[in-house]
Protein backbone atom coordinates (compact mmCIF):
# COMPACT_ATOMS: atom_id res chain seq x y z
CA UNK A 1 0.00 0.00 0.00
CA UNK A 2 1.29 3.45 -0.93
CA UNK A 3 0.70 6.68 0.91
CA UNK A 4 1.30 10.30 -0.06
CA UNK A 5 2.53 12.41 2.83
CA UNK A 6 4.35 15.64 3.48
CA UNK A 7 8.11 15.33 3.18
CA UNK A 8 10.37 16.02 6.13
CA UNK A 9 14.00 17.21 6.19
CA UNK A 10 14.88 13.77 7.55
CA UNK A 11 13.86 12.31 4.14
CA UNK A 12 16.67 14.20 2.43
CA UNK A 13 19.13 11.35 1.88
CA UNK A 14 16.49 8.97 0.51
CA UNK A 15 15.03 11.67 -1.75
CA UNK A 16 18.50 12.67 -2.90
CA UNK A 17 19.06 9.02 -3.93
CA UNK A 18 16.08 9.46 -6.28
CA UNK A 19 17.22 12.84 -7.61
CA UNK A 20 20.98 12.30 -8.02
CA UNK A 21 20.73 9.90 -11.02
CA UNK A 22 18.63 12.51 -12.87
CA UNK A 23 21.47 14.98 -12.38
CA UNK A 24 24.34 12.58 -13.11
CA UNK A 25 22.88 10.61 -16.04
CA UNK A 26 20.21 12.75 -17.72
CA UNK A 27 19.47 16.24 -18.96
CA UNK A 28 16.11 16.23 -17.13
CA UNK A 29 17.78 18.37 -14.47
CA UNK A 30 20.10 21.15 -15.60
CA UNK A 31 22.20 20.82 -12.44
CA UNK A 32 25.66 19.45 -13.19
CA UNK A 33 26.36 17.96 -9.75
CA UNK A 34 23.92 16.58 -7.16
CA UNK A 35 23.53 18.73 -4.07
CA UNK A 36 24.99 17.51 -0.79
CA UNK A 37 22.63 15.85 1.69
CA UNK A 38 22.84 18.97 3.84
CA UNK A 39 21.92 21.24 0.93
CA UNK A 40 19.05 18.97 -0.08
CA UNK A 41 17.79 18.89 3.50
CA UNK A 42 17.83 22.69 3.50
CA UNK A 43 15.90 22.77 0.21
CA UNK A 44 13.16 20.66 1.77
CA UNK A 45 13.08 22.71 4.96
CA UNK A 46 12.96 26.04 3.12
CA UNK A 47 10.29 24.88 0.69
CA UNK A 48 8.04 23.62 3.50
CA UNK A 49 8.03 27.07 5.12
CA UNK A 50 5.49 28.11 2.47
CA UNK A 51 4.94 25.37 -0.13
CA UNK A 52 3.96 21.69 -0.23
CA UNK A 53 6.63 19.04 -0.74
CA UNK A 54 5.10 15.57 -0.92
CA UNK A 55 6.53 12.06 -1.08
CA UNK A 56 4.94 8.80 -2.14
CA UNK A 57 5.94 5.96 0.16
CA UNK A 58 5.46 2.19 0.03
CA UNK A 59 6.41 0.57 3.33
CA UNK A 60 9.77 2.11 4.19
CA UNK A 61 10.63 2.87 0.53
CA UNK A 62 10.24 6.33 -0.96
CA UNK A 63 9.21 6.03 -4.62
CA UNK A 64 9.09 9.68 -5.64
CA UNK A 65 8.36 13.24 -4.70
CA UNK A 66 6.73 16.42 -5.94
CA UNK A 67 7.02 19.97 -4.70
CA UNK A 68 5.85 23.48 -5.53
CA UNK A 69 7.69 26.76 -5.28
CA UNK A 70 7.38 30.37 -6.35
CA UNK A 71 7.15 31.21 -10.03
CA UNK A 72 8.81 34.58 -9.41
CA UNK A 73 9.86 36.80 -6.53
CA UNK A 74 7.61 39.79 -7.27
CA UNK A 75 4.38 40.02 -5.29
CA UNK A 76 2.11 39.85 -8.37
CA UNK A 77 3.32 36.27 -8.97
CA UNK A 78 1.83 35.03 -5.68
CA UNK A 79 -1.14 33.27 -7.32
CA UNK A 80 1.16 31.16 -9.53
CA UNK A 81 3.74 28.50 -8.75
CA UNK A 82 6.20 26.12 -10.37
CA UNK A 83 5.91 22.38 -9.75
CA UNK A 84 8.62 19.71 -10.07
CA UNK A 85 8.40 15.92 -9.80
CA UNK A 86 10.89 13.03 -9.66
CA UNK A 87 10.17 9.29 -9.45
CA UNK A 88 12.52 6.42 -8.70
CA UNK A 89 12.72 3.64 -11.32
CA UNK A 90 10.55 1.49 -9.00
CA UNK A 91 7.94 4.26 -8.88
CA UNK A 92 7.61 4.72 -12.63
CA UNK A 93 4.81 3.27 -14.75
CA UNK A 94 2.46 2.78 -11.79
CA UNK A 95 0.33 5.92 -12.01
CA UNK A 96 2.11 7.46 -9.02
CA UNK A 97 3.17 10.57 -10.92
CA UNK A 98 -0.46 11.30 -11.80
CA UNK A 99 -1.53 10.71 -8.19
CA UNK A 100 1.18 13.03 -6.86
CA UNK A 101 0.03 15.73 -9.27
CA UNK A 102 -3.63 15.27 -8.28
CA UNK A 103 -2.72 15.62 -4.61
CA UNK A 104 -0.48 18.67 -4.94
CA UNK A 105 -2.91 20.43 -7.28
CA UNK A 106 -5.68 19.92 -4.72
CA UNK A 107 -3.48 21.41 -1.99
CA UNK A 108 -2.49 24.34 -4.21
CA UNK A 109 -6.16 25.10 -4.89
CA UNK A 110 -6.88 25.03 -1.15
CA UNK A 111 -4.01 27.48 -0.67
CA UNK A 112 -5.62 29.85 -3.20
CA UNK A 113 -3.24 29.35 -6.14
CA UNK A 114 -4.62 29.96 -9.63
CA UNK A 115 -1.93 28.59 -12.00
CA UNK A 116 0.68 25.83 -11.82
CA UNK A 117 3.63 25.94 -14.22
CA UNK A 118 6.16 23.27 -15.11
CA UNK A 119 9.46 23.69 -16.93
CA UNK A 120 10.41 20.60 -18.93
CA UNK A 121 13.76 19.96 -20.62
CA UNK A 122 13.45 18.74 -24.21
CA UNK A 123 16.04 17.24 -26.58
CA UNK A 124 17.33 19.27 -29.51
CA UNK A 125 18.40 16.15 -31.45
CA UNK A 126 16.64 12.89 -32.27
CA UNK A 127 17.58 9.77 -30.30
CA UNK A 128 19.33 11.71 -27.55
CA UNK A 129 20.74 9.19 -25.05
CA UNK A 130 20.23 11.57 -22.09
CA UNK A 131 16.72 12.89 -22.69
CA UNK A 132 13.40 11.95 -24.31
CA UNK A 133 10.16 13.87 -24.70
CA UNK A 134 8.39 11.59 -22.18
CA UNK A 135 8.04 14.33 -19.56
CA UNK A 136 6.53 16.72 -22.09
CA UNK A 137 3.98 14.10 -23.19
CA UNK A 138 3.22 13.18 -19.55
CA UNK A 139 2.42 16.77 -18.60
CA UNK A 140 0.30 17.31 -21.69
CA UNK A 141 -1.64 14.16 -20.75
CA UNK A 142 -2.29 15.71 -17.30
CA UNK A 143 -3.84 18.79 -18.90
CA UNK A 144 -0.85 21.14 -18.93
CA UNK A 145 -0.64 23.26 -22.07
CA UNK A 146 2.48 24.66 -23.68
CA UNK A 147 2.97 28.40 -23.26
CA UNK A 148 6.62 28.90 -24.15
CA UNK A 149 9.55 27.17 -25.82
CA UNK A 150 13.19 28.17 -25.34
CA UNK A 151 15.45 26.23 -27.70
CA UNK A 152 19.12 25.80 -26.87
CA UNK A 153 18.74 27.35 -23.43
CA UNK A 154 20.87 24.79 -21.59
CA UNK A 155 24.03 22.81 -22.29
CA UNK A 156 24.96 19.57 -20.58
CA UNK A 157 27.00 16.49 -21.61
CA UNK A 158 28.34 18.46 -24.59
CA UNK A 159 24.86 18.96 -26.09
CA UNK A 160 22.33 21.77 -26.25
CA UNK A 161 18.89 21.31 -24.73
CA UNK A 162 15.74 23.36 -24.82
CA UNK A 163 13.02 23.91 -22.26
CA UNK A 164 9.27 24.07 -22.62
CA UNK A 165 7.07 25.88 -20.14
CA UNK A 166 3.57 24.52 -19.59
CA UNK A 167 0.69 25.74 -17.43
CA UNK A 168 -2.45 24.32 -15.87
CA UNK A 169 -5.16 26.62 -14.59
CA UNK A 170 -6.08 25.49 -11.08
CA UNK A 171 -8.94 27.95 -10.53
CA UNK A 172 -10.60 30.82 -12.41
CA UNK A 173 -8.75 34.12 -12.60
CA UNK A 174 -11.67 36.21 -11.36
CA UNK A 175 -11.93 39.61 -9.78
CA UNK A 176 -12.26 38.12 -6.27
CA UNK A 177 -8.79 36.87 -5.49
CA UNK A 178 -7.73 36.69 -1.84
CA UNK A 179 -4.03 36.30 -1.15
CA UNK A 180 -2.93 32.67 -1.02
CA UNK A 181 -2.24 31.09 2.36
CA UNK A 182 1.05 29.27 3.02
CA UNK A 183 0.94 25.48 3.01
CA UNK A 184 1.60 25.22 6.80
CA UNK A 185 -1.46 27.43 7.42
CA UNK A 186 -3.85 24.90 5.87
CA UNK A 187 -5.87 23.00 8.48
CA UNK A 188 -3.97 19.88 9.62
CA UNK A 189 -6.72 17.58 8.33
CA UNK A 190 -6.19 18.97 4.81
CA UNK A 191 -2.46 18.22 4.99
CA UNK A 192 -2.77 14.65 6.33
CA UNK A 193 -1.30 11.70 4.45
CA UNK A 194 -3.60 9.95 2.00
CA UNK A 195 -3.64 6.25 1.15
CA UNK A 196 -3.59 5.28 -2.53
Amino acid sequence: MEIIRTAAPEDAERLLAIYAPYVERTAISFEYLPPSPEEFRERIRTTLERWPWLVVQSGAELLGYIYAGPLGVRRAYQWSCEVSIYLSPAGQGRGLGRRLYERIEDLLRRMGLRSAYVCVAVPEEENDPRLTDNSLRFHRHLGYREVGRFPGSGRKFGRWYGVVWLVKELAPHGEECPEPVPFPALPPEEREAITL
